[in-house]
């Protein structure tokens, strides 16, 4: 049997007209649907080795927080419950006379006053050999006090002797008092 003409141009745009609404409604959020979900198994896979990698470092944060606060506690331990600031500032101009600096000055700044700890900015200023000043702050670094090195100069003398100036700017610090609330 023979079509006519029109019969198999309305079969075929009824059949087109099938395969765009079968593309458009079904194929096309069916692929989107596909699509997000290989997108959210690749990342989820990613969060999940990120996740390994991060367990198996752990062990490694675990001691470098281990000794950072063993190294705070000392720290704490090394700040004085009183200022002695006197005592403490003639220890370091000592440690520059043992150290056969010349021209030494040791001069405390302003307090700051804090919640927990206080400090004291001290201005250092001396001359000698590179050597010598170089063991004077290996040893400041060894006292019993908590001191941090805020500023370093190093000055060449103009005739090259081998006399180095030394300008130094530090803090050091003493708890402050808490004031105990009244019963």
């Amino acid at each position: 049997m023979v079509w006519p003409l029109r019969q198999q141009t309305t079969i075929c745009a009824i059949g087109a007209a099938i395969v765009c609404v079968f593309v458009v409604f079904w194929y096309l959020p069916m692929r989107r649907e596909s699509n997000a979900i290989k997108q959210a198994r690749t990342e989820r896979a990613l969060a999940i080795a990120k996740g390994t990698t991060d367990a198996q470092r752990m062990p490694l944060v675990e001691k470098k927080l281990r000794d950072i606060q063993q190294m705070l506690g000392n720290s704490e331990a090394s700040i004085p419950e009183q200022r002695a600031l006197g005592e403490f500032l003639q220890k370091i101009a000592d440690l520059m006379k043992e150290h056969t600096l010349k021209d030494e000055i040791v001069k405390p700044g302003e307090e700051i006053e804090a919640d927990k700890f206080n400090c004291i900015p001290v201005s250092m200023q001396c001359r000698g050999e590179l050597a010598q000043i170089s063991e004077f702050y290996r040893r400041l670094q060894n006292l019993e006090r908590l001191v941090r090195i805020e500023k370093v100069k190093l000055t060449n003398d103009t005739d090259y002797s081998g006399q180095v100036t030394m300008e130094t700017e530090a803090v050091v610090y003493y708890r402050a008092k808490v004031e105990k609330p009244e019963a």
